[in-house]
């Protein structure tokens, strides 16, 4: 809580720096924080207010314009990159998957278009495990 004070205290102090303006004995105007010249005055310094004109206003318009754009962009590609990543790890599990139900030593079957089980023989079941493996190993790592 002190430091807070102090530092209120400090940058109000920076806030309400006075301007003298002397002449010194070669005719030269100088200014400074300190009155340091004999007839130095104090000058009231009031912050410069910028008019802009119209195509000033027209290209900060045009220049915000393009920024909310950009940012636009951004978000989307942001959220299209999620998605794609969110794609990727749901077809992954889905291969992980798939693989662990295909256990070593056990008869494997698909269901046939009539419900009759139809059994994948020991060569099919080796070729389906490795287009698995290597599904995963190349889309997956």
């Amino acid at each position: 809580m002190r430091l807070w004070l102090s530092c209120l205290l400090l940058l109000s102090g920076l806030a309400v720096a006075d301007i003298y303006r002397w002449v010194d004995a070669n005719g030269q105007v100088h200014f400074g924080q300190r009155p340091t010249g004999a007839g130095a005055e104090q000058v009231e310094v009031k912050p410069q207010v910028v008019e802009r004109d119209a195509a000033t206003r027209e290209r900060q318009a045009r220049s915000a314009r393009f920024y909310e754009a950009r940012r636009q962009e951004q978000a989307q590609a942001s959220a299209e990159s999620a998605e794609r990543q969110h794609t990727r790890a749901q077809k992954c599990n889905e291969l992980r998957n798939a693989l662990a139900r295909m256990p070593e030593g056990r008869r494997y079957f698909r269901s046939e278009a009539n419900g009759e089980r139809s059994y994948y023989s020991d060569e099919e079941l080796d070729a389906a495990r490795r287009r698995l493996r290597d599904q995963l190993s190349e889309g997956c790592s």
